[in-house]
């Protein structure tokens, strides 16, 4: 069985997917700058308070439009995701700020806590660059109204972005000593 694009699929995909390869690629050349650029004049913890508290909240939404979705509330499901959609927008604008204006602060924990740490870290920068795709597309089959392909992409986005909004906030905790 032949599947073809249709009109809005022709301009939404190649958005989605060159968004999915530009952030990563913007927030990797960010950390990697030589100088920074504090354009608030904000200290060291403001944005990653800010940004614990944003993945806190995205954490939140997510199980309560998990729940709507559960219980057949649609209307309510469709706009607490895109309240956790926002908020993630929000963090997204606010990290690449961050990575702007403040050096990169390096972990100071020890043994076990340590590999812990990295484990987090690691998975969660891992799982962030394949959450932008997976959410861009579980969002745009939603609103299309495509709930079956709405649905099977969910599955998969779901318990990813919701990992990344949690072990978000558990990087904050690990890296606030250090601020």
């Amino acid at each position: 069985m032949k599947t073809t694009l249709n009109t809005s699929d022709k301009v939404a995909v190649p958005v989605i997917i060159a968004l999915s390869i530009a952030v990563p690629v913007i927030v990797l050349v960010l950390m990697l700058l030589p100088e920074r650029y504090n354009i608030f004049g904000a200290e060291a913890i403001t944005f990653p308070l800010f940004h614990g508290i944003l993945n806190f909240l995205t954490a939140v939404l997510l199980i309560i439009g998990y729940f709507f979705m559960s219980v057949q509330k649609y209307i309510q499901h469709r706009n607490t995701m895109i309240a956790a959609f926002g908020l993630s927008v929000i963090f997204l604008v606010s990290y690449v700020l961050s990575k702007i204006s403040n050096e990169p602060v390096p972990y100071g924990g020890e043994g076990m806590f340590r590999y812990v740490y990295f484990f987090i870290l690691i998975t969660h920068i891992v799982l962030s660059g394949i959450i932008v795709p997976l959410v861009l597309f579980t969002m745009y089959r939603g609103l299309k109204g495509e709930y079956e392909k709405h649905a099977k992409i969910a599955r998969w986005t779901f318990p990813i972005w919701l990992y990344v909004a949690v072990t978000g906030v558990l990087v904050f905790l690990f890296m606030m000593p250090y601020y």
